[in-house]
């Protein structure tokens, strides 16, 4: 028999919930980026997979979602970021990243509340693109791991890890988000095709590694911040910020998304 494929993103902010959970004779992992895994979770090339929960809302009626798991945050989650050289309002030609259509939609959405009506180009390619553009938007370790190489030094609390660096900014999407909804904003949630089922077995497999990677989060932390070459206590922060399990208020906060976005919001659950 072959063995259960489940969809991960290759990002530091997932590894809480897979780092213990080790492939086996039945279960293997496919590793993309979100715009790859919500392809092979409609076309059924993975079973179930971590998507991102614009494509889930775009594709309610053919998906079921995990009813205790998603990737959210409540203020700022650091690696969905805007780095700009002008106000927000100012900006006029702005860089999207190719990994996800998201944090696309959110920023649109978010500047077009700002007032700013910039046009948007798809690019590769990280801060360095700031010569040509007045803005970029990063995701995911390369968005981390562009921000921990602009700060100088790591403040003695978070809260103080500043916003600007010279002639650039770093606006936090989900910050933007917070400030504009005071609710969670949720990246992904584990879904899979309503016709396939995920296993029972696999789920109950996926919540015990994911009780163990929060329970060992510090070490997680390390090996993920020696992997993007990011200080330890950076990544550690970073991780113990997100909210792993979809609680009522991160419910609130994707219909709120499904509104601004004008999707209805009628959620499937798989059990």
């Amino acid at each position: 028999m072959r063995p259960y494929l489940l969809g991960v993103p290759p990002y530091a902010n997932t590894a809480p919930l897979y780092r213990y959970l080790k492939p086996s004779k039945t279960l293997a992992f496919r590793h993309g980026v979100p715009t790859q895994l919500n392809g092979w979770v409609l076309k059924g090339e993975v079973g179930l997979s971590l998507v991102s929960s614009y494509f889930f809302l775009q594709n309610q009626d053919l998906l079921v979602a995990l009813p205790d798991f998603s990737v959210a945050v409540l203020g700022r989650v650091y690696s969905v970021n805007l780095f700009h050289k002008k106000p927000l309002p100012e900006l006029s030609r702005v860089a999207l990243t190719t990994e996800s259509a998201t944090s696309v939609a959110l920023l649109k959405w978010l500047l077009k509340e700002e007032g700013a009506q910039p046009t948007y180009e798809r690019r590769a390619g990280g801060v360095e693109l700031l010569s040509e553009f007045d803005g970029v938007l990063l995701i995911g370790d390369r968005a981390i791991a562009a921000y921990a190489r602009l700060l100088p030094a790591l403040p003695s609390y978070p809260e103080a890890l500043p916003t600007r660096f010279g002639e650039v900014w770093v606006s936090d999407l989900s910050m933007l988000w917070f400030q504009k909804t005071r609710l969670p904003f949720v990246f992904a949630l584990w879904a899979a095709r309503k016709d396939l089922l995920p296993p029972k077995p696999v789920v109950e497999r996926m919540r015990r590694a994911r009780r163990r990677g929060l329970a060992h989060l510090g070490q997680v932390a390390k090996s993920e911040a020696d992997r993007l070459k990011v200080q330890p206590a950076l990544m550690e922060h970073y991780l113990w910020n997100f909210r792993y399990h979809l609680e009522a208020p991160d419910l609130l906060g994707l219909e709120a998304f499904a509104q601004v976005l004008g999707l209805p919001f009628r959620i499937r659950f798989s059990e």
